[in-house]
């Protein structure tokens, strides 16, 4: 039976908004470097095959970060160390805009990968610190609309100043932008000290050594735990086989002008923005399952249509903006079945695993999309249906697992006994039965 979901209090949306705020930085940094990708691939000297490396370093890196973070986020008060993640994102970020070859901007997305990462998981992590569980499908819908926010205004912004300015005034303006954001967190969140008490003091149990290590060795002998980051592996790959490689496909492919670009993003973020908030109360009101197998089933059907089944006469704006649609409302979903796995001491720790599983699989799926594809001559990227049969397919387990985290993560249903049984079974004990 479904239950109507109470709407968050003024102190959870709050903090959700200024989360949603962290995370469209985050998303954005992420973001504009792969429809940028032609662009700087043609100012760098870049085979337009090998923008995946590009995306693929940041999220390595990423989940580099996210396996050293899982073992001391939970230490620290959470606003300190997101201030940190994000000063140091900021700084990278700045520092892409000065690279002059394809090994010194690896080198900057590296950097902005090692601060990433724990930016992410830090920042979900108080989410769920502070939002009630039959209300965090609502914030983490609010949250993951950062990622519809960013294609909106973000990456069509990003895609006009590169036109104007050239292909590194975006990496300038994130970094600028960036600031305002970090600088306005910190003023607004309060200290973020509450799961220190559930026992991760300063302690001489709570050190980095044995203390972390016992934590970690506690959180991954869960099944929960291993179903959730086999959950986001597939996700992430299957995604990443494609995202990486969706502007050079549609302009070299496809045939669609770099002028109009902006509107592909443009339109699937505004499609991405409307629909994550009610997919963020259908997952409250039924579950994640459902809703991923539903956007499951369509972000499949989108990715073979476009990529295998595309005819000419098929409309570009017809197509991507639903893979980036169907992409947020299963972020959405699966957000809210993850939030229900970790204890409050470990959420940190959990969520930077989290991180480190999905930037790694987004490695993953980016480089092997990167071994996949060639260039044509005519600067067609070859082999595509390829790269896009094997998405559907790792695809199509998501659901599956998806079903089987709930299972795991359902509360137990304690069953009340009633009064008169237990003054007979008293009565039984002492003296009826004998």
């Amino acid at each position: 039976m479904s239950l109507a979901p109470t709407a968050l209090t003024p102190d959870e949306r709050r903090i959700t908004l200024v989360i949603a705020a962290v995370q469209f930085i985050n998303i954005l940094d992420f973001m504009m470097v792969m429809p940028l990708g032609p662009d700087f691939a043609r100012a760098l000297d870049i085979p337009a095959a090998h923008i995946g490396y590009i995306g693929g370093s940041y999220t390595a890196a990423a989940a580099v970060a996210g396996l050293i973070g899982s073992m001391l986020l939970d230490r620290f008060d959470r606003r300190r160390a997101l201030a940190v993640a994000m000063a140091g994102l900021i700084v990278s970020t700045a520092l892409g805009g000065l690279a002059w070859d394809f090994p010194s901007l690896l080198a900057t997305r590296v950097l902005a990968g090692l601060f990433g990462g724990p930016a992410v998981a830090v920042a979900i992590a108080t989410v769920t610190d502070r939002v009630a569980p039959q209300r965090r499908g609502q914030a983490m819908g609010i949250v993951m609309s950062a990622f519809s926010l960013a294609a909106i205004v973000g990456v069509p912004v990003g895609l006009e100043l590169a036109l104007y300015g050239g292909w590194r005034a975006p990496f300038f303006a994130v970094a600028l932008a960036g600031l305002v954001v970090a600088v306005a967190a910190i003023a607004i969140l309060p200290p973020q000290r509450g799961h220190l008490a559930a026992g991760l003091g300063s302690g001489p149990g709570s050190g980095v050594g044995t203390g972390a290590w016992v934590r970690m060795t506690a959180l991954l002998s869960r099944r929960a735990v291993w179903l959730a980051y086999a959950t986001v592996a597939l996700v992430q790959i299957q995604q990443f086989m494609i995202i990486p490689n969706i502007a050079a496909y549609v302009q070299g492919n496809l045939g669609f002008p770099r002028d109009h670009l902006s509107l592909v993003y443009l339109t699937g973020g505004t499609l991405s923005f409307f629909t994550a908030r009610w997919a963020g109360r259908l997952v409250d009101r039924h579950g994640s399952t459902p809703v991923t197998f539903a956007a499951t089933a369509g972000l499949c059907a989108v990715i073979f249509t476009a990529f295998i089944g595309y005819r000419p006469w098929m409309p570009v704006l017809g197509l991507f903006p639903f893979f980036m649609m169907f992409v947020g409302i299963r972020m959405v979903a699966n957000g809210a079945a993850f939030s229900r796995v970790p204890e409050p001491q470990e959420r940190a720790g959990f969520m930077a695993l989290v991180s480190a599983v999905q930037h790694l699989s987004s490695a993953f799926g980016a480089f092997l999309s990167a071994e996949i594809l060639t260039n044509a001559p005519d600067g067609r990227l070859e082999h595509v249906s390829t790269m896009a049969g094997i998405s559907i397919v790792l695809g199509l387990a998501v659901p599956l697992l998806t079903l089987w985290l709930e299972q795991a993560t359902r509360p137990a249903v304690i069953v009340p006994v009633p009064q008169t049984a237990v003054a007979d079974a008293v009565l039984d004990g002492e003296g009826r039965s004998r």
